[in-house]
């Protein structure tokens, strides 16, 4: 392991330009979240403690990837990755404000801003996918940074629909699954193999935030609000079996 590290940290000196302009556009959009989340702030008098929220998170998201960018092929970090990054800054002023406003149910207001926000997002998921592929920028790292970014907003909109009591406790199952996946593949080896890409696993996803997105209109009340919930979970829970029964059979297979 330390000498994998080292041959990582040896590969990054070497590539020095792509480590600037990563840092560059990393730390500007950053720097935005940041300003806006200030503005937001004053405008919605809310609490320091939201422009916390987004830095941190936002932070943690930038993180991960530094983290994998020594296994990054190209010499920049790329226009799609950009556009992920965007993404992931809206989703942290998206959690900021789930966790920290707290009248929520009865800001109609910001719950329209909010689907505003996550529509956007949404369409910017499938820019970034094609800029990759558009301009040859297709990676492991822009995969999995689109991928924990897609996770992370399912979860903040699953804790969205249960703060505005759109469905039971049990909607944050939408959110959590994912990680409950990656863990119990810490536990057992074969669920912790690659899968290879599917259409199904990016649909699934898409139903998951679009239904999510409509539980967060107001005029969207219970009961209804909790049958989309149920669709959701029910769509998600068979992406997963169907990942894991993939999954078991190649390692038996092997």
């Amino acid at each position: 392991m330390a000498l994998i590290q080292g041959e990582s940290l040896a590969t990054l000196r070497d590539r020095r330009p792509l480590v600037r302009n990563t840092l560059a556009n990393l730390a500007c959009l950053l720097l935005g979240t940041i300003a806006v989340a200030v503005l937001v702030r004053v405008e919605m008098s809310l609490g320091w403690d939201f422009v916390v929220a987004a830095t941190l998170s936002l932070s943690a998201i930038f993180a991960f990837v530094l983290y994998l960018l020594p296994q990054y092929p190209h010499r920049r970090f790329g226009y799609a990755n950009t556009v992920t990054a965007i993404r992931a800054s809206l989703v942290s002023l998206t959690a900021a404000t789930v966790l920290c406003f707290e009248s929520l149910q009865q800001a109609d207001t910001v719950l329209w801003i909010l689907v505003g926000v996550v529509v956007v997002a949404l369409a910017l998921d499938g820019i970034d996918g094609y800029l990759a592929r558009r301009y040859r920028q297709e990676s492991e790292l822009g995969a999995r940074f689109d991928m924990e970014v897609d996770a992370f907003l399912i979860l903040i909109l699953s804790v969205a629909a249960a703060l505005l009591d759109k469905a039971g406790a049990w909607v944050l199952l939408i959110g959590l699954m994912r990680y409950f996946f990656v863990a119990a593949g810490w536990l057992v080896p074969a669920l912790a193999a690659d899968l290879p890409s599917s259409i199904r696993r990016k649909f699934v996803c898409v139903v998951q935030v679009s239904i999510l997105c409509l539980i967060l209109v107001p005029a969207v009340v219970a009961p209804v609000s909790n049958y989309l919930a149920a669709a959701a979970l029910l769509a998600l829970v068979y992406s997963f079996a169907a990942d894991i029964v993939y999954l078991v059979r190649k390692r038996v297979s092997a």
